[in-house]
């Protein structure tokens, strides 16, 4: 059953058609201590709520009731219904635990789109069988073949992919330069209802803000000096598909204003005509910055954020998954000597060991250079650790010693980065905090 509540009885008998003729359940609630008395005492699916009530408009009311709500069914997904003009009211809602913002006067596909997200992400269905799959399962079901690994923390990964394909829910992917974020996009997109559609890739970092309009929503013949001839934007390219905007964090303010609006009402215009175009669009981003440092330092927006960041991927770096790391060379060496019509590659004991060894700042992108590179300049059907050219790596390979040795580090540098939270770095690690406690005494590294 799915609750509403509005003192606009317009709103409410609008609202109930609209989910009645998807075949959902309602109650309508015109008063929040109705609704309150209700929840006490019966666990909805899910509740929409409006932020003014009795012509209050500063939204305080809607916050407070959010607020009950979440004291008395904390895992019941809460959409707000609140004005363009109290954007800020809504991220002040989504930091209280609201799980989606929907602005008046509503896109009904949009409001449809989010009651479907917070079902299929509910709890209860996070935790469907996909979770006891192996990789060979998962495989054999899905398309993720491209990802190469079996790590826990990249099988948690998978199965996040898997789960999060079945929604249209914006999707943020953040991790270290060469983690491999374009790859999950690209998965996401295969397993989904939109995989016959578009996948658009966009690198927002090569973009420039005098040509983010013309680049993302098209032009119109004679819009600007050079508009030679119209062109379609790339939100208009993917429409019915997805769309993938790469380096997030590098996008200017004033272009950020006009790509909320854009996720927000899934309608454009281009640039020299005033018409205006619908889309419907999935929206992936992927970062290597901190968007919540870059918020405290006014360089990204908050209702931004909160709009691309439903759902959140945390890419593990290549030292944090090091039983992948031969697994990815091998791949790489077999793709490698494929293209290039060569024998077989393998790695001698010592370079296995090397590469298991080397921190690799650069990730998985370091680590298919590292590997073309020494094929095609040693011409060796067995490469040795000799025939890497790594700088650093004998630095590295002494400072680490052994397998052991690597995985204290990998834990140590997981604690500092999650400023001591063991849970955190439990999940990261692909971990139960009762194992992750066991390594540490292993390990002896004290806490």
């Amino acid at each position: 059953m799915i609750l509403i509540a509005d003192d606009d009885p317009a709103i409410r008998v609008s609202i109930s058609l609209l989910l009645k003729n998807e075949g959902y359940e309602t109650l309508d609630f015109a008063q929040p201590i109705e609704l309150i008395d209700f929840i006490r005492h019966t666990t909805p699916d899910a509740i929409i709520l409006d932020m003014n009530f009795t012509r209050e408009t500063s939204g305080d009311e809607g916050l407070k009731v959010l607020k009950q709500i979440k004291l008395f069914q904390p895992t019941v997904p809460v959409i707000l219904i609140t004005g363009w003009g109290s954007i800020d009211l809504a991220v002040a809602g989504m930091k209280a635990g609201a799980f989606d913002f929907i602005t008046k006067p509503w896109n009904n596909k949009l409001l449809l789109d989010s009651i479907n997200n917070a079902l299929v992400l509910s709890k209860k269905i996070l935790n469907a069988d996909n979770n006891s799959m192996t990789r060979a399962q998962l495989d054999k079901n899905y398309q993720l073949s491209d990802i190469i690994g079996k790590s826990p923390a990249i099988m948690e990964i998978l199965k996040t992919v898997v789960r999060i394909s079945q929604t249209n829910a914006p999707v943020l992917i953040t991790g270290e330069s060469g983690t491999g974020k374009e790859l999950i996009a690209e998965a996401i997109h295969k397993n989904s209802q939109r995989s016959k559609a578009p996948f658009v890739k966009v690198n927002l970092g090569g973009i420039s803000q005098s040509l983010f309009e013309s680049e993302m929503f098209g032009h119109k013949k004679g819009a600007f000096t050079d508009a030679h001839t119209d062109r379609k934007g790339r939100f208009a390219i993917s429409d019915g598909g997805t769309i993938f905007l790469d380096e997030i964090g590098e996008l200017d303010l004033a272009s950020q204003v006009k790509l909320l609006r854009v996720l927000q009402e899934q309608t454009f215009e281009m640039l020299g005509d005033s018409s205006t175009q619908k889309i419907d669009v999935r929206v992936i981003c992927a970062t290597n910055k901190n968007l919540q440092t870059m918020i405290e330092q006014g360089l990204f927006r908050e209702d931004l954020f909160y709009r691309i960041n439903l759902i959140q991927i945390e890419m593990p770096t290549l030292r944090e998954r090091v039983n992948d790391i031969i697994l990815l060379g091998q791949y790489f060496a077999n793709r490698i000597t494929t293209e290039n019509n060569l024998p077989t590659v393998n790695f001698s004991e010592e370079a296995s060991q090397l590469l298991i060894n080397y921190h690799f700042p650069g990730n998985i992108r370091e680590l298919k250079n590292l590997i073309e590179r020494t094929i095609l300049m040693s011409g060796k059907t067995e490469i040795e650790a000799d025939d890497f050219k790594m700088p650093k790596a004998q630095e590295q390979l002494s400072h680490f010693g052994t397998l052991e040795d690597v995985e204290r580090q990998t834990i140590i540098d997981k604690i500092k980065i999650h400023n001591g939270n063991m849970s955190k770095v439990a999940q990261t690690l692909g971990l139960s905090r009762g194992a992750l406690y066991r390594r540490l005494e292993k390990l002896d590294i004290r806490v």
